[in-house]
């Protein structure tokens, strides 16, 4: 069957009856955690809620008032996960997010008039597409576009879309010969009831179980972004349709504005007082690493010039780095000296170095790493790692202490 979603497009809320509500788990990606929601598949009689298919993303809504996570298709029923059960029986009504709708409605009948128009002007056939959150791409079976192609297929099709060309649905039986002259990549092994055609007058009919816009007026504009290389020697085609265009634009504005008062040039001088700054930073940073390597050797050589120092150097400095730690090794020498180094935020993470006779820095390496809640590994005389809690350095420095004062008791 074709659900109410497939029939009317364009339709936000809908009145139907709960056929059954069955509990059930679902899978959700919460910012990169996997976590599993307990709740309830419900089927309806019919819905405006379209399930995911034909590489559009499924929709959201309500039903009755409760909030519908994940709508999927299994056979001739869409299935709606929802977290609170629903009255098998019960007259319930449907409302959809039209916003994320029209949004898959936008970028769906955007790829079936790029894609038609490549192959038209070009002979490249889209091989697969995704709909993604906040671009598109549609995957062409070449190996790279010519200079000027994707230029010419973005004006193409703006001007389809400005000449405001219909576009209809039909309902074919699987059996009507029609069905074998469009484009198809053919039906899911598990359809039920008629073939769906979506016909852009004159310019493409594709068998689709997709939500599309009834004109291509609708769509408003389409930008071509770019084109990257695909795999298998295929070209990936990235786009944005109708007020994706629009979010896109304002944006880059807000984006371009911002730059203008930090940089204080205009819009066209980007890219160059960019380029300017990444070229002071790096001789920056250049000048930086050299002074830093100057300072570990004069702080080594200090150390060593004074005649009251005793078995244990310990230092730490913000701005240093692992290399700075090991200069002062080996200026310093760890045959007599027990050196405990650390660079990074004082109340924060860093890096540490704990450098000296091998038998002692095997023995001491791992309860300092301990003590700073950090990881290190060593070998030959020195242990060194990654801290997360640099506020413990003292308690780092007394245990260092406490078992050189205790060696010395034992000599004596």
């Amino acid at each position: 069957m074709a659900f109410q979603c497939q029939r009317d497009c364009y339709l936000q809320e809908f009145t139907t009856t709960v056929v059954s509500c069955r509990p059930a788990e679902l899978k959700l990606d919460n910012s990169g955690k996997k976590e599993t929601v307990k709740g309830f598949n419900v089927t309806l009689e019919d819905t405006v809620l379209f399930p995911e298919g034909g590489g559009q993303p499924d929709d959201r809504g309500l039903i009755g008032g409760v909030p519908v996570l994940r709508v999927t298709r299994q056979g001739a029923e869409a299935v709606h996960f929802v977290a609170a059960p629903l009255e098998e029986g019960s007259s319930v009504r449907l409302k959809l997010d039209w916003d994320r709708r029209f949004d898959h409605m936008q970028q769906h009948s955007g790829q079936h008039l790029i894609t038609a128009i490549a192959d038209s002007m070009f002979g490249y056939k889209t091989t697969s597409w995704e709909l993604g959150r906040q671009r598109s791409v549609i995957e062409l079976d070449t190996a790279a576009m010519k200079p000027g192609e994707a230029q010419a297929l973005e004006k193409a099709v703006n001007e389809k879309i400005r000449a405001c060309v219909p576009v209809t649905v039909q309902l074919l039986s699987p059996d009507d010969p029609a069905v074998e002259k469009v484009r198809s990549r053919g039906l899911p092994e598990d359809h039920a009831g008629p073939v769906r055609i979506i016909d852009i007058e004159g310019i493409d009919a594709n068998m689709c179980c997709g939500t599309h816009v009834s004109n291509l007026s609708h769509l408003q504009v389409i930008k071509i972004l770019g084109t990257e290389k695909g795999k298998k020697n295929k070209t990936n085609v990235i786009f944005l349709a109708g007020d994706r265009v629009l979010k896109y634009a304002d944006r880059s504005y807000n984006t371009e504005r911002a730059l203008t008062s930090l940089l204080k040039t205009g819009a066209e001088e980007h890219v160059e007082a960019v380029d300017k700054l990444q070229k002071s930073v790096k001789l920056l940073q250049k000048n930086n690493l050299n002074l830093l390597r100057d300072l570990a050797v004069l702080t080594a050589q200090n150390f060593k010039s004074n005649p009251n120092r005793g078995k244990l150097f310990c230092l730490h400095r913000k701005d240093g780095d692992n290399e700075f730690m090991n200069i002062i090794a080996n200026e310093i020498g760890t045959e007599d000296t027990l050196l405990f180094l650390t660079v990074g935020e004082e109340k924060g993470a860093g890096l540490f170095l704990l450098a000296g006779p091998a038998e002692t820095v095997d023995s001491l390496g791992p309860r300092v790493a301990e003590t700073l809640d950090g990881k290190g590994a060593g070998k030959r005389g020195r242990y060194q790692g990654k801290a997360s809690r640099m506020a413990q350095r003292g308690e780092a420095e007394l245990l260092l202490l406490e078992y050189l004062k205790h060696c010395s008791s034992e000599e004596e």
